[in-house]
């Protein structure tokens, strides 16, 4: 009865390895096809086109103007922030000081990478100095604006 089932356990054995190797050589033959195909190129090299950075438009009086599609929104919130900045310590309302400091974060986080940066860390500066101010001369907590 033993030699039976070893020679029965001996075939399953046996036709696992069978089923085993014809398993590797199906995924071996997939990977091949799979590569052959991933290695022609797609692109088309006479269609590439290199990008041209746009030029700034100079006047005959030698003005230069920016191009016509850049984003002013840096400017503008570090204009904005300062504005805020100096209404804050002048007049000592502390949601105008609040307000510069929310201008000089989205001043900096819409700035190129060349930009000024003297420019953007004086108007953060201002407008913490604002902040410090506000709360050093009046310590208690904010009203929320146009509240009764």
């Amino acid at each position: 009865m033993n030699y039976f089932k070893d020679a029965f356990s001996n075939i399953l054995k046996l036709k696992l390895l069978i089923y085993d190797r014809k398993l590797a050589v199906l995924i071996f033959q997939i990977s091949i096809f799979i590569m052959s195909n991933l290695s022609s190129d797609p692109r088309r090299p006479e269609r590439i086109q290199r990008y041209i950075a746009p030029q700034a438009v100079v006047n005959p009086n030698g003005e230069r103007k920016d191009v016509p599609g850049e984003d002013l929104t840096p400017d503008y919130m570090n204009v904005l922030g300062m504005i805020f900045s100096m209404c804050a310590l002048m007049l000592r309302i502390k949601w105008c000081s609040w307000v510069a400091v929310y201008c000089s974060c989205i001043s900096f986080a819409n700035t190129k990478y060349n930009d000024d940066t003297k420019q953007i860390m004086s108007s953060f500066m201002l407008s913490i100095s604002a902040v410090v101010m506000s709360y050093l001369q009046n310590p208690s907590p904010m009203p929320l604006p146009f509240s009764t």
